[in-house]
């Protein structure tokens, strides 16, 4: 055969297209670049080889790449791995409320920036601050997109061209590359190291603040555990040091724990009693809200933020601001125990165990080997690094397929099942899975 005679056999693209459009479930221009996609590198294939496919495999090619394509599409997935707070997952799922208010805002006008006593040009920020202040007692707040852009605004506006002071045990990277020295670089401050890896004590702050020092930053290595011969100043005491400086204290909590003690994770009132001029958290970990950078603590720190030209490219846009203001009110309205993030944290074992047998009991119906095992969950997201919560684990084996395969399938579900695979077996928690997504996870199963 000729290559022009194997070209021949490669079907025309607007043929391909009008077969396939209907059923691909993604607008058509989409689909008739997935084909031209295929169809192009089918006819490279006929220049180098005989060897092209039919038009049936030809077909099958293209649905291969529409099904790739919708993939890459931001959907909805169950998270059965029991990571809480999973990052790669979206992180905290919203309350009811918040998205109440995030359709209340999206689907017509809002008064984002316009004040109804005024009748005029008003402020984005002045709907969810006065919220944040009385949840976290601090005199003024601001919301950033972000806990990275919200420390790179406290740097940029305090200590633009001077230095900031930073433990070296705190110099941390978490994920996506979000490095504390590089962030201070982008800001236009320069990092001033005290102490060392394991151990920083006040002295080494005393020794290093002097006239170029601009700030103090305190950051909670939020995403992993030094442990053994290890010390860091309380952040009382580094506080009344900053204040018989005269040099601000700047501390990054991370998760944004509001309201309750969790083991050795900051909360972000207790830092503001501690001493800290400003704390900056994130609004979608342990807060349970959208992803946001807050910043709260005194008046006259915040205020060179508001001002400052970064402040522009790093806003919240009026749904997020709608989700955070919603999710702060419910722990302001003593609601907070009914946010997602809380409901996973302290699912009781008992009633996650009488799920996991109702499972266990259908998956073995459907021919699969279930067991129900004791587990970990955890909390995820940069959040209680090395600390676990007990959990009831449904193990399933397939006898013809491997846990990597089973896990394969789960994931190619019309609503993907993301689970995790551990003793040879695909293993489902369903600390991480709402009761109403049970169906989900068999109907992903059954499949």
């Amino acid at each position: 055969m000729t290559q022009r005679d194997a070209r021949r056999r490669i079907p025309q693209v607007d043929r391909l297209v009008d077969a396939l459009a209907p059923d691909a479930a993604l607008p058509r221009p989409v689909v008739v670049d997935a084909v031209r996609t295929v169809v192009d590198a089918v006819r490279r294939r006929a220049g180098r080889t005989d060897a092209v496919p039919d038009a049936a495999e030809v077909e099958a090619m293209c649905r291969d790449e529409l099904k790739r394509r919708r993939r890459r599409l931001l959907g909805r997935v169950v998270n059965a791995t029991g990571v809480i707070v999973h990052t790669n997952l979206g992180r905290a799922p919203l309350s009811p409320e918040a998205l109440d208010a995030v359709v209340a805002v999206a689907s017509g006008y809002s008064n984002l920036e316009w004040d109804a006593d005024l009748g005029s040009r008003g402020d984005r920020y002045v709907h969810v601050e006065p919220l944040l202040a009385v949840a976290t007692g601090a005199e003024a707040a601001l919301v950033v997109n972000n806990n990275a852009a919200a420390v790179l605004l406290v740097c940029a506006a305090l200590a633009s061209g001077r230095e900031v002071v930073v433990s070296r045990g705190e110099l941390i990277e978490i994920g996506g590359g979000f490095r504390i020295p590089e962030v201070l670089a982008q800001s236009g401050a320069t990092l001033r190291e005290v102490g060392t890896t394991n151990r920083t004590h006040l002295r080494d702050y005393e020794r290093a603040i002097g006239q170029d020092t601009a700030l103090v930053l305190a950051v909670h290595p939020s995403n992993y555990r030094v442990v053994g011969f290890t010390t860091r100043p309380p952040t009382s005491d580094l506080a009344a040091l900053c204040r018989k400086a005269k040099v601000p204290l700047a501390y990054d909590v991370g998760s944004g724990l509001l309201g309750r003690d969790l083991a050795d994770e900051p909360a972000v009132g207790r830092a503001l009693d501690d001493g800290a001029g400003l704390v900056c958290f994130s609004g979608d970990k342990l807060l349970g809200g959208p992803q946001a950078g807050i910043i709260v603590g005194r008046k006259r720190l915040v205020d060179p933020l508001r001002s400052h030209p970064l402040l522009r490219a790093i806003r919240p846009d009026k749904m997020q601001l709608a989700a955070l203001g919603a999710t702060v009110s419910s722990y302001l309205s003593g609601d907070a125990a009914a946010l997602p993030v809380w409901q996973m944290i302290d699912a009781e074992p008992a009633a996650l165990r009488r799920r996991a047998r109702k499972l266990a009991k259908a998956a073995i119906a459907l021919g699969y080997e279930a067991e129900i095992t004791d587990g970990e969950s955890v909390v995820g997201g940069g959040s209680l690094p090395g600390q676990t919560i007990p959990t009831p684990l449904v193990l399933i084996r397939d006898p013809d397929r491997s846990a990597k395969a089973v896990a394969a399938a789960l994931r190619d579900a019309p609503e993907p099942v993301v689970v995790r695979v551990e003793r040879g077996a695909v293993a489902i928690d369903l600390r991480t899975v709402a009761p109403s997504d049970d169906h989900a996870v068999l109907a992903a199963l059954e499949r």
